[in-house]
């Protein structure tokens, strides 16, 4: 479960119809043109690696097409039989002056799905998890903002990790219903919580309990985040400004509706994007 992809995610560097009714896609209509396609293409591959680990079917089957994208991505920097279909993503890749390692991150994040399925990590487990799907994506994204790196690197640890618990708590019930909990099990034993079986654990009395570790640091690194970006160039952070803006609410919302089941999913509605994208165009 990649923080930028999932029902977030454009599925193609065209942006079809899923992509243009999400709130990154409105995140990246602000960017010029040049960066915007560009970050359809990162999208776009981390769409492909995050269906891999989430769909049904054999698991060294999944993990074998994981392998096969980490060759592929590696042909793109060793620059030969680069795949017609990755010309796109090898053009960014130059023009950007994106790392090979944080593609591989992402890889790694999704066998971590694919290889079983996570239940109660311990916090440590967690957050190298966060790391690897949310904030190596934000890395690859804040050079292609152009970001400064002095700025880039803690604007990427910090806004990935909070969209990413965010994304946690807000699917909940989807993860379960696919046998994963991502609850950190030092919570859910703090909360009296001690049966990891995804199901179970997300209807206990406690849950409530359980999840406000993940609000509470959710919302300290949206703060982190806010502080970096007050360093900044306006110009170039209008597009994670406006994603934090949205993932904000997103986060107020679940605080708001607890987490008493059943829980209704939490969404932002289309109105509240437009005024979100309409003032960070202007800021």
């Amino acid at each position: 479960m990649v923080a930028m992809s999932t029902d977030s995610l454009p599925v193609a560097t065209s942006a079809g119809p899923a992509a243009k009714g999400s709130s990154f896609y409105t995140a990246l209509r602000i960017l010029p043109p040049e960066q915007r396609e560009a970050m359809f293409e990162v999208y776009a591959f981390c769409r492909a690696v995050d269906d891999i680990a989430d769909r049904d079917g054999p698991r060294a089957e999944r993990l074998s097409e994981l392998s096969r994208w980490r060759r592929d991505i590696a042909r793109l920097y060793q620059g030969s039989d680069i795949p017609e279909a990755m010309v796109g993503l090898a053009s960014v890749i130059r023009r950007f002056g994106l790392d090979q390692e944080d593609f591989d991150a992402i890889i790694d994040g999704m066998q971590m799905d694919a290889e079983r399925d996570i239940r109660a990590p311990d916090w440590a487990a967690l957050d190298l998890y966060c790391d690897r799907v949310a904030s190596a994506v934000g890395r690859l994204s804040v050079r292609i903002f152009r970001v400064p790196s002095e700025q880039g690197r803690p604007l990427a640890h910090h806004l990935g990790r909070a969209l990413q618990l965010t994304n946690i708590l807000r699917d909940l019930d989807e993860d379960a219903a696919i046998g994963r909990l991502y609850l950190p099990r030092e919570a859910l034993a703090a909360a009296g919580i001690m049966d990891s079986e995804p199901a179970a654990a997300v209807v206990h009395p406690n849950i409530a309990q359980a999840c406000t570790p993940l609000l509470s640091r959710a919302r300290e690194h949206f703060a982190q985040a806010a502080r970096t970006m007050d360093r900044c160039q306006r110009a170039v952070v209008r597009s994670p400004r406006l994603m934090a803006s949205v993932y904000t609410t997103i986060l107020d919302k679940i605080e708001q509706r607890g987490f008493a089941p059943p829980r209704r999913r939490v969404r932002v509605a289309k109105a509240k994007l437009l005024l979100a994208l309409l003032r960070h165009r202007v800021l």
